[in-house]
């Protein structure tokens, strides 16, 4: 073989060789924007449905101090498991001679860990007075007896 060939043969060599890398930095790159893209989602979306999926098995949410933050700053449950109707029925049957609303608030977030904006325990409260289970009182709200 003489020197032209080998140079022609090593020059084919190394362009199929380009060719395959250049493929393969391709179908690399478009696996990168996929990741990419899979990562703006989960940080868009992620985040909830990960709390949602540890609600469901009993677990608290994730400890990270930003997340912890943000949820008590939207007035959401510290301790999973207990729904904020429960809790108020009991915080309600734990004043018996009648409480406050502001006394009620303050009853969930000692004993529950719940931070309640005041429409949604008006909210609970009113539920459990359609439903026979609470009376209302003059100003208090006292537990229905029977």
């Amino acid at each position: 073989m003489t020197l032209l060939d080998q140079i022609g043969h090593e020059k084919q060599r190394i362009s199929e060789r380009l060719t395959r890398l250049d493929a393969e930095r391709t179908k690399l790159g478009e696996s990168l924007n996929e990741l990419e893209i899979a990562q703006r989602a989960l940080r868009r979306f992620g985040e909830k449905a990960i709390a949602t999926k540890e609600r469901r098995r009993g677990r608290a949410a994730r400890s990270a101090p930003a997340a912890d933050a943000a949820h008590t700053a939207r007035g959401s449950q510290q301790m999973q498991g207990v729904s904020l109707g429960d809790a108020t029925l009991n915080a309600v049957r734990a004043h018996a001679k009648g409480a406050s609303a502001d006394e009620l608030l303050h009853y969930l977030s000692r004993k529950f860990g719940l931070t309640a904006r005041p429409n949604h325990l008006g909210s609970a409260l009113q539920r459990h007075r359609r439903a026979g289970r609470l009376q209302k009182g003059a100003k208090k709200q006292s537990a229905a007896t029977g």
